[in-house]
Order: structure tokens, then sequence, then C-alpha cells
């Protein structure tokens, strides 16, 4: 099968440091590869890729910092992908709706995995105007905001089961990994390790809308004992951080469309104590890969129930439900609905 897959320009495909979207489209990308299809990365010209790369930019925006309108860039984007739609069989976008009014245009099987939040008052303007555009949800909760969209799916996110090393034995101390960001609760998981008597240890990039909540709410914490913050991390860091740690803490308070890095732990074996918010009961199996607890209280309590928990239970979670290969497969059974037509 011919497949384009068209990535954001924000991170380079896949991501140095943080970049969920892109870290997905490298591994469906080159599973996809893998499985023998002729697949066409439309991305930024330092992506690392075994497939056609189709660049629209030297270097991913946000290490380049050179342009002051990221829209621009993706106008070009969609540009050069339809100038080529006829050397494809299937398109695959992970690029919002920026190429909606041309894709409604052509016939050219086409679909669209929406990897955000959907409760945005001006997407339903937007959906209403184009609900026939076919769409893909990461989980079946994203979908709540907008149920009469025109869904061919749901596709959880998978990893290569290599990515990750599995740790039998736990570390002493709690993990968060994630934007610095009110909604994924920093201050909260500082909190519920203090509570629990373990250290923690923190990563993540904080982007500049989120630097008054980090300066005011976050940084003052990271001045007592206990709380160590690492910044953002590389992929290798990131692996030996989960996979060490007791547990990875998740105390979000937004829809979270899905939530990698809860599948990156469960890859290396660690469990997670998150909050009921989103994709998270879906993706998380209550007290057999971790603990869906409603508040703070709840987590500290949680924190103490850890030992009951396998790790390998997790890993074996992870191997079941949450691989690259399982991931293309998902998508690849879309792409064949797609070209059989209605």
């Amino acid at each position: 099968m011919r497949i384009a897959q068209v990535s954001p320009l924000y991170e380079r495909v896949p991501p140095l440091y943080y970049g969920g979207t892109e870290r997905i489209v490298a591994f469906l990308t080159e599973e996809l590869v893998r499985q023998g299809h002729e697949v066409t990365l439309f991305a930024s010209g330092d992506s690392l890729t075994r497939a056609r790369l189709r660049p629209i930019i030297p270097r991913a925006l946000r290490l380049d910092g050179s342009y002051a309108d990221p829209i621009a860039p993706h106008v070009v984007l969609v540009e050069r992908v339809f100038q080529e739609l006829a050397h494809f069989d299937v398109v695959h976008f992970h690029i919002d709706y920026l190429h909606y009014p041309l894709l409604r245009r052509q016939k050219t099987p086409a679909l669209t995995t929406l990897h955000g939040r959907l409760d945005l008052p001006e997407l339903r303007l937007l959906y209403a105007e184009f609900r026939e555009v076919g769409v893909v949800s990461i989980s079946n909760a994203q979908r709540r905001p907008l149920p009469w969209l025109n869904w061919l799916g749901t596709v959880y996110h998978g990893l290569p089961p290599e990515q990750h090393a599995f740790r039998d034995t736990p570390g002493q101390y709690l993990a968060f990994v994630s934007r610095l960001s009110p909604e994924k609760g920093a201050e909260r998981a500082i909190a519920i390790a203090r509570r629990a008597g373990l250290p923690l240890k923190l990563a993540g990039k904080v982007d500049a809308v989120d630097r008054a909540y980090f300066e005011a709410v976050v940084k003052p914490l990271l001045r007592e004992p206990g709380v160590e913050y690492l910044g953002e991390i590389s992929e290798a860091e990131k692996d030996a951080l989960l996979g060490q740690a007791a547990a990875l803490l998740f105390p979000i308070t937004w829809p979270e469309p899905f939530g990698l890095v809860m599948i990156e732990a469960m890859a290396c074996g660690t469990p997670v104590i998150a909050f009921p918010y989103g994709s998270v009961p879906e993706v998380i199996d209550d007290g057999v890969t971790g603990f869906v607890v409603p508040d703070v209280d709840a987590a500290v309590q949680a924190v103490a129930r850890l030992d009951t928990l396998s790790r390998q239970r997790c890993r074996e979670t992870f191997l079941a439900r949450f691989t690259a290969a399982r991931m293309a497969q998902d998508y690849l059974r879309l792409y064949a609905r797609l070209l059989a037509g209605p």
C-alpha cells in the first residue's frame, strides 16, 4: 500500500525531547515500513526515517526559532501534500484541521487522527461545517464533546517493545514526566510524593504560555527537599527515569486525549497512579497496571499499595495492548475500509 503520513512541523520525527504527536507518527511510519508498505513522510527536514522523506522546512519549528508564524509553513505542508495526491493510495493526516477545505475537494482516501482535546467551543463551529471529514480518535473519551463527528474508529497509541527496557525491581522514588502546566498537575505530584514520604523526580518542558504558572506555583516548591527537577529530558533519560521509579504520578485535571507517558511507564514495568480524567480509565487497568484515584488523599494511599502490583503484569499488558505493531494493524484496517469505498 502507498501511504502518506503527514506530520506537524513543530518537532522533528521522532522528537529529540517532548513531542507526543510526532513520536507516534514516527512509530507508526517505521512500523508500516517494516511491514512492507511504501510510506512517504511529510515532515521537517531533520526527521529520521526509513520512509521516503518529503521535507517542508530544514529544521523543526521549536528547534529552529526563526519562524515567527508557525502556521505559514504548515500551509506550505498542506499544499505539497495535495500536489502529490496521485502518488498515494491513502493519506493519513496528523495536523488537526488545516487541510479540511482542500480535502473535501478531492477523492483520494484520507483520514485524520485527532491528537488534541475537543472540548473547545470553536471546534463545534468548525466540525459543523466539515462534519463529513473522516476522523480517528486516540481514546473513546476524546470523542465525548463531539460524538456526532464522522468517527472512523479509535486507535490507541503504540510503542515499539524495544523502546523501553523492562525493570523488575522498582527504585525508591516517584516520577512525574509531562509538560509543566496547570492541567498536568506538577504541584499535586509534589504533594503526593511528600505525603507518601518518597522523593519525586520531575521532568518536563515549560511552554511560554505556562511560564507564569511554573514561576508562581511550581518553582517555589522545588526549593524544598525531596524534589529533583530534571528539566526536559531525552528518550534515553526518560527510559531510565521511568524504569527505575516505584510509580509514575499522573494527577491530571483535564480531558487527556491519551497520555503517552502512561504506556511508556507500563512498557518499563512501572505502574501508574492517575486521576480519572479523559483517557485514564481506558489506559490504566485499576489494580493491575496502576491505580485510578479521585484525589491527592487517595493517591497517597495508593502509593502504600504499590507492592500489591506486579511489574511483570504491567509489561505484559503493554505488550498485549499498546505496541506499535498493534497500532499499525488497527490503522491498516481503517485504510482498507477507506479503499473499499462506501
